[in-house]
């Protein structure tokens, strides 16, 4: 054979300058889908997922004092991600004689605050795949009452509860079982459009003057579920709005109206306690 043409010689360099940039560029494009596949996918928890309290760790488990074993609540974070707000509440449950465990959908997954930015990026179906799988590793723990596991969030976290207490979303093929209680509280609610049978008993906790997560959607929710085996309970604050059970002032935040009510929070905490009490401590 003859030597090759200039064109030849041109095209052989064009290909094999493109294998070098593809060989160079293919790891990298390889980890980026790789990791939006991980962020579709629900998370998994092993022992070094876990730290104490206040660790900033993917599960912050926060334990009673004493040997247990304790029934054991998960806390789901809003859509501003794990905050001095979900580690009170884990405070608070510990105090009443529980695990808390809380679980941070976001950190994982390089998020951190879903409420403006990337809304939706990260749906409440999928964080409610990340609390089964919390749940399935809490079970796996000695100090912990494998059959009394709860769940408890707050307005994104509020609607990962409704997710993870309906049947149909329930993992069995990977151990998954439903939650003995669930409390959403201003969750957004699907005003009885979707139906789903809930495989939970569900409290829902939101305030009358609510403009982000409006509370008559929660009032016809539950009305449209009144007729099912486990129908949610519901309490409906007047004059609070959303994010009632934190301190502060109610303030404008994204053109809403969010903050505390000292009144109606003191009275969700104890329908709260009252209502995990019942399904989740030794008869």
């Amino acid at each position: 054979m003859g030597s090759p043409t200039p064109g030849e010689a041109s095209m052989r360099c064009t290909t094999s300058l493109a294998k070098a940039a593809l060989a160079l560029v293919l790891p990298f494009i390889l980890a980026h889908c790789a990791s939006l596949l991980s962020e579709r996918l629900p998370l998994t928890y092993d022992a070094k997922s876990v730290g104490g309290p206040n660790s900033g760790a993917a599960l912050e488990l926060w334990r009673p004092a004493g040997a247990g074993p304790f029934p054991a609540v998960l806390v789901m974070h809003s859509c501003s991600g794990v905050s001095d707000h979900e580690r009170s509440w884990a405070g608070r449950l510990v105090g009443w004689g529980y695990a808390a465990l809380i679980v941070d959908s976001f950190g994982p997954r390089n998020q951190r605050n879903l409420c403006e930015v990337n809304k939706g990026s990260i749906p409440q179906t999928l964080s409610a795949q990340d609390a089964f799988n919390a749940a399935i590793y809490l079970r796996t723990l000695p100090d912990i009452q494998a059959d009394r596991i709860g769940i408890i969030g707050f307005s994104f976290g509020g609607t990962t509860t409704f997710w993870a207490s309906m049947a149909e979303g329930i993992p069995v093929d990977r151990g998954g079982r439903p939650f003995q209680a669930a409390v959403a509280y201003y969750p957004t609610c699907s005003g009885g459009t979707i139906l789903s049978p809930f495989a939970t008993d569900v409290l829902i906790l939101i305030g009358k003057d609510d403009d982000w997560t409006p509370a008559d959607l929660c009032i016809k929710t539950v009305a449209a579920r009144a007729n099912q085996t486990r129908p949610p309970a519901i309490k409906v604050y007047p004059g609070a709005v959303h994010s009632f059970d934190r301190g502060g002032l109610p303030r404008p935040y994204l053109g809403h109206m969010v903050g505390g009510n000292a009144e109606a929070a003191a009275d969700s905490f104890a329908m709260t306690e009252a209502f995990l009490a019942a399904r989740l401590k030794v008869k």
